[in-house]
């Protein structure tokens, strides 16, 4: 963080955000850092993931997950507050911190596809199955309809109310996998039951939100290619067959060759670069990166590799340091000021509404017609209500394609916001009312073994 100047690159600004895709190379030289970047980027890091620290922990004292805290980091530090109060105080190089920051959420979704419990999901497929389903239409059809009734003061000149309708319903869909991953483990819910399907469903509402919102963009630009859509489903549904004809035996292998050494370092070499790998090639097909990785950390864990001895220190860094980093940095994004506008928060307060009974009603329903209790079904719409950094990322999309104005983009911003934080405390009072299975407490002993040094 500095004082602008003259001459001196403030950073990445929104238009040469844009230009790139999240997670591809920045528009700079290609050239070492200057002695003076160097620097600002290491206090601008330390000063992040500090923070990040103190007010994760702050909100765990307080009964909050630590992601409450380390999202509450770049609301301080950005646009929202720092920025109003110190015009020339900024963060620069975002583009570096966000690289960080996108590696930090890739293996945090790894380790969650580790953690993942494949027996339950056998026994419990069609209960997933219907979650998923009635937690993605529901929300997309509101978010439709609520699109088509929305003021066209909200819509980026040029773009039509069905672009700007399909945008909104795909924003109001997805689901925050690291959200949720993160707010499972900081509670210590992930060997719940209701943990392992809100992971589940939430992964499958991504596929699909990813896919549609790559129908969206061509929408937004060169118009729906027939031959762009199939390349995009093929891609989709190809995958869970390659994965476990070809990666699933790949992956075995390798981590067997990593863990014959008596140290836990080639293994955790070895697993992040399978991670990183395969995230590169969901995202080289046009699908989301944190799609690859989830599925690579599925592999790992049923390799019969992950034990604790490797794993610990793996899961370690991630949850103490990169993870919390990404949220940090995600904060810098927002700009909370532009609620101060009567339309804009009116607008913001229909969009959260829609957004928070979609999902909630979609999930619910489906966990009712499984048969599962009402608490578990109010934990499973409060697990999959939680959009986070993704909604950000579905958000900066619009915004770069030219569907949303800078309103818009706040008011997603806000969903996201909003429904990461309500997540906490209604999966907290449900989960107190769900008794816990002997099964459960396998599984919780097995994660415990994770953590030991």
């Amino acid at each position: 963080m500095q004082a602008s100047t003259p001459g001196r690159s403030a950073g990445l600004n929104i238009e040469q955000q844009d230009a790139h895709p999240i997670g591809l190379a920045s528009p700079v030289p290609d050239m070492p850092l200057g002695a003076h970047e160097l620097l600002v980027f290491m206090l601008q890091l330390g000063l992040l993931l500090g923070l990040a620290v103190l007010l994760g922990r702050l909100s765990v004292r307080l009964r909050m997950p630590a992601i409450v805290g380390e999202l509450t980091v770049g609301v301080l530090l950005g646009p929202s507050l720092l920025n109003q109060l110190a015009p020339g105080l900024k963060f620069t190089q975002l583009h570096l911190l966000d690289a960080v920051g996108q590696v930090g959420v890739l293996l945090l979704v790894a380790i969650t596809g580790i953690q993942l419990d494949f027996g339950l999901v056998r026994r419990r497929g069609s209960t997933a199955a219907k979650v998923s389903i009635a937690g993605l239409v529901v929300p997309l059809a509101l978010g439709v309809a609520t699109g088509y009734l929305l003021p066209a003061s909200l819509l980026a000149e040029g773009t039509s109310v069905t672009v700007f309708a399909l945008f909104l319903g795909v924003a109001t869909c997805v689901s925050a996998i690291p959200v949720i991953a993160k707010t499972l483990t900081d509670m210590k819910l992930l060997h719940r039951n209701v943990g392992q399907l809100c992971l589940t469903a939430g992964m499958v509402d991504d596929a699909f939100g990813w896919f549609m919102l790559s129908i969206v963009s061509a929408m937004a630009t060169t118009g729906v290619r027939t031959g762009q859509v199939v390349l995009s489903l093929i891609s989709l549904v190809a995958l869970v067959p390659f994965a476990v004809w070809i990666g699933r035996p790949l992956v075995r292998w390798t981590m067997a060759a990593a863990t014959r050494s008596a140290e836990p370092g080639p293994a955790v070499a070895v697993a992040v670069v399978l991670v990183l790998l395969s995230a590169a090639a969901t995202h080289a097909l046009g699908l989301e990166a944190i799609l690859g990785a989830f599925v690579c950390g599925i592999l790992i864990g049923r390799s019969g590799q992950a034990d604790a001895e490797w794993l610990a220190p793996l899961r370690t860094i991630v949850l103490s340091v990169l993870a919390p980093l990404f949220f940090a940095t995600a904060g810098l994004r927002m700009d909370l000021t532009l609620l101060a506008q009567p339309a804009v928060l009116a607008a913001s307060g229909i969009v959260l509404g829609v957004a928070i009974v979609g999902k909630f009603l979609g999930a619910y329903l489906g966990a009712l017609l499984s048969r599962m209790s009402g608490w578990e079904a109010l934990a499973l719409g409060a697990g999959m209500n939680a959009r986070g950094v993704i909604e950000v990322i579905v958000a900066m999309v619009g915004l770069r394609l030219g569907i949303i104005n800078t309103e818009m983009y706040t008011i997603v911003i806000v969903v996201a916001i909003v429904t990461s934080l309500m997540a906490p405390p209604i999966l907290r009072i449900a989960m107190r009312r769900v008794e816990i299975t002997s099964e459960e407490r396998l599984r919780r002993a097995a994660q415990d073994q994770l953590v030991k040094p």
